[in-house]
């Protein structure tokens, strides 16, 4: 079943027991995928890795504008960013633990024979693909830096 009938399926569960946060969330990536559907150039259907990409993109800007809100010590505008982000994360594949990632960041820098701060950007897209919806780009950067130093 694709993205888009999971989260129709899963709307209409919300709208029967009325969770808002988790309809306003369901919503939001229901909007995402029609909005990439709809975009000049692209076709009807919309790949697996396209759709890990927009949840991952609307994980990361609920988690951004929790920081602001958090800074802010506006936690009433904080606490429904994290609700979202439990629900969209619903969505995503088991997240790797920074342990796991760092064991994929050291196998792809050994098999390119990455040897500095240069290859980076090399690294950088070979690990993002592989890891695509199981860990963030900020991560994978922070990991992939500290082992190529």
């Amino acid at each position: 079943m694709s993205l888009e009938n999971t989260i129709m399926t899963a709307m209409k569960e919300s709208m029967k027991s009325k969770d808002q946060t988790s309809l306003r969330s369901l919503r939001a990536i229901k909007s995402a995928i029609i909005l990439q559907k709809t975009q000049k150039g692209s076709s009807d259907e919309i790949s697996n890795e396209d759709e890990l990409k927009i949840l991952q993109k609307l994980v990361k800007q609920r988690k951004d504008s929790a920081d602001i809100y958090q800074n802010q010590d506006r936690m009433d505008l904080a606490q429904p960013e994290l609700d979202e982000i439990k629900v969209i994360e619903k969505f995503l594949p088991e997240a790797l633990s920074e342990k796991e990632i760092e064991e994929a960041v050291k196998k792809v820098i050994n098999d390119v024979g990455a040897d500095g701060m240069k290859d980076m950007g090399k690294i950088m897209g070979i690990v993002t693909k592989k890891l695509i919806g199981k860990a963030d780009g900020k991560t994978i950067s922070t990991i992939v830096r500290n082992n190529l130093t």
